[in-house]
């Protein structure tokens, strides 16, 4: 099962749009304001979807949901491809392009709901029947690490479709490919992994499954902790990792002008330059990252210890970042963002691990669910605010780069996260 599991992470990041998705928005003719529009319809309808998917993978079966997942994805990628590809060439108008767009977005976000969560209980599920939960971090931090070399592969594989056809929107339907040979791969997924299955779903039942798991999230003092670093932690860290992106187009100009001087290429040639290459080393060391995060929790319980470790190197990293970012040195900011990915994925199989031990198998999709929408809820009030900050540094000049309002909220909620962290010792 574990080839099945890595697969699945490998072909799921086969996200050859995810580098270039406000490009091929903007190719579509679409306003910067709409596609902010569409990026804040999607967490909504994300937010509003995730606990119920989660409960109804718990009770009505998880294969059946990730199959449901991708088929959504795949219904969304399609649309994206379809209706972005006439606009581009005038044969379809913007009033009848933007509700299309929506109803991909709504596809988009019910894949999103319905994954999220599910694929982790099905591992944890696994482990629990094969007597091997005390691997779950290295387990999970293998298939995680499978999923990392999946995304460095797709960040070559997705330039070099844009590259060849110069079209941003094409990359939708490359996407296509992957998705169905992993609906594939869950009908081999052995019918145990469902968990125990309700013979008749209803929306009682569902509701209260909902309400018993919410109240143990809530009030059980280690699940809430949980939440609440994850909010901080990813929350935070999926609000600003985006940001690598203009400090990459800025430092791209002075050194595309000094290599391919002689050279003329597309604008969106250009684009694939630097992002290929830094996002194809962000993914290798994150894929290396993952699968040794085991090797930081040699012994059960050391879970905290080394939860506290990572928020402490959060800190560090950020107090370097700070000025580097004031200062606009943007090799140490570069270098910055690529270290904080690495630690992400060091954090994230050792926070799911911890959400394993300190909660119910029978709720562990809907437990999931519930620390994803946080998350996405935190994203949602740390993005804006630290959008409208670095409008602030920008409009009045303050700093010689705008994005030091990163550095800053990151280095408050590290900081207070890594001085509040249990203390536990060996």
């Amino acid at each position: 099962m574990l080839k099945r599991f890595s697969l699945y992470g490998f072909l799921k990041n086969q996200q050859y749009y995810d580098y270039f998705l406000l490009l091929a928005f903007r190719q579509m003719g679409l306003s910067y304001f709409m596609i902010g529009v569409l990026i804040a319809f999607r967490e909504i309808m994300v937010n509003i979807m995730e606990i119920p998917s989660g409960a109804i993978a718990d009770l009505k079966g998880r294969r059946r949901s990730m199959i449901f997942s991708f088929a959504a994805y795949i219904i969304s990628f399609a649309t994206f491809g379809l209706t972005g590809t006439a606009a581009m060439e005038g044969r379809l108008a913007q009033h009848t392009l933007i509700p299309l767009l929506f109803l991909a977005m709504s596809f988009f976000a019910i894949r999103d709901a319905f994954r999220t969560g599910t694929h982790k209980a099905m591992i944890f599920m696994w482990l629990y029947i094969h007597g091997r939960s005390e691997e779950s971090t290295r387990v999970y931090g293998y298939t995680r690490s499978w999923s990392k070399i999946g995304s460095a592969v797709s960040v070559v594989l997705a330039c070099f479709f844009v590259f060849e056809t110069s079209n941003f929107i094409y990359v939708f339907f490359f996407a296509i490919i992957p998705y169905l040979f992993n609906i594939i791969n869950f009908l081999g997924y052995p019918k145990e992994l469902d968990g125990r299955i309700a013979e008749d779903l209803s929306i009682g039942k569902m509701v209260r499954h909902l309400k018993e798991t919410l109240v143990v999230s809530v009030r059980q003092a280690s699940l809430r902790r949980l939440i609440l670093e994850s909010m901080g932690f990813e929350g935070f860290f999926k609000a600003s990792k985006d940001y690598l992106q203009p400090i990459l187009k800025a430092a791209a100009i002075p050194l595309t002008a000094l290599l391919f001087s002689g050279i003329q290429f597309s604008d969106e040639q250009k684009s694939v330059v630097l992002i290929g290459p830094v996002f194809f080393v962000l993914f290798v060391l994150s894929a290396l990252a993952s699968r040794n995060a085991y090797r930081l929790v040699e012994s059960p319980g050391q879970e905290e210890i080394t939860a506290r470790m990572l928020w402490g190197w959060s800190v560090v990293i950020f107090l370097v970042l700070l000025p580097a970012m004031y200062f606009g040195i943007h090799s140490v900011m570069i270098t910055g963002f690529v270290v904080l990915y690495v630690i992400q994925n060091l954090w994230r199989p050792v926070l799911i691990s911890r959400f394993d031990a300190h909660s119910d198998k029978a709720k562990g999709a809907t437990i999931l669910s519930i620390e994803s929408q946080a998350k996405s809820s935190s994203t949602m009030i740390i993005a804006p605010v630290l959008g409208l900050a670095i409008d602030l540094a920008r409009n009045h000049g303050i700093g010689q780069s705008e994005f030091w309002p990163v550095g800053v909220l990151g280095l408050v909620i590290a900081l207070g996260f890594f001085l509040t962290a249990k203390r536990v010792r060996n």
